[in-house]
């Protein structure tokens, strides 16, 4: 089998992700992972796994499982023994570490990692619609945003916006340029739902220049020359003012301090809980 692209069979009683992943890893430590791995998720009979491992047995193929239902488990193991098809059981080994750290036993109830439950859901729609209204891609969104984010580019907008939306917060950011007048719809929010991002010239220079080498272009561009900078900054005050909108000076914070910033202003608005 050495000119074969190799198998793996994931086997789990949720999505398989977990295993998959572990498998990937694993595999490109040799020649690179050129591997095809077929999962089976959600398996729920024993019927299924002694498919599983008879097309394992056929293939020459191993199987990776993450299943935590014990009946499950064992008849996987037992098939897997009896055909003589190599196993590895990816979540057991953890589980039991778990158990005698816990000092109590498992629930063994498959897809807790990824319980579709309402928190979740709004995650999900928060992530979505952070990715679709960022960088002013579509105006129309901030109508329907829970915060709002504006300043120049390399200010965080975006990294902000993914950050509040995995607290399950719906952002939009409007990136402000001298050249191009803010959308309509900026203007139609209430103020107490627009955070204005600012920072220090020299700062915003240094992180300029480095994204320009970042991209293999002439750090003495427009871009990060200062008079630029200063250009920017003045216009995106004016909006600001014009706005009437909180403003958050984010030099020398991470993006973690940011957000909590706005999280805060946001709880003492009662906008958020």
């Amino acid at each position: 089998m050495s000119d074969q692209q190799r198998v793996v069979y994931v086997v789990s009683d949720s999505v398989g992700e977990t295993a998959e992943l572990v498998v990937r890893a694993a595999s490109s430590q040799f020649n690179g992972g050129d591997i095809e791995i077929r999962r089976i998720p959600y398996v729920t009979d024993t019927e299924t796994i002694e498919e599983v491992v008879q097309a394992a047995k056929e293939e020459n193929a191993l199987i990776a499982f993450t299943l935590v239902v014990p009946e499950l488990q064992q008849r996987l193991i037992d098939e897997a023994t009896e055909k003589q098809v190599i196993y590895v059981d990816i979540m057991g080994p953890m589980i039991d570490g778990m158990a005698s750290l816990y000092k109590h036993v498992p629930k063994h109830k498959p897809g807790l990692i990824h319980k579709l439950d309402e928190d979740y859901f709004r995650k999900v729609e928060a992530i979505e619609f952070a990715v679709k209204y960022d960088d002013g891609k579509d105006p129309r969104g901030l109508l329907n945003a829970d915060v709002i984010l504006i300043g120049v580019s390399r200010t965080s907008k975006t990294p902000l916006s993914m950050y509040l939306a995995h607290k399950r917060y719906k952002v939009a950011n409007v990136p402000l340029v001298p050249e191009v007048e803010p959308p309509d719809e900026l203007f139609q929010v209430p103020p107490y739902h627009i955070i204005g991002l600012t920072i220090d010239p020299k700062q915003l220079n240094s992180i300029r220049m480095e994204r320009l080498k970042s991209l293999g272009l002439n750090s003495e561009a427009n871009y990060a020359s200062m008079e630029r900078i200063l250009e920017e900054l003045d216009y995106a005050e004016r909006v600001m003012r014009r706005l009437r909108c909180t403003m958050i000076n984010v030099s020398k914070k991470a993006v973690e301090e940011t957000a909590n910033l706005i999280l805060d202003i946001l709880r003492k608005r009662g906008l958020i809980r």
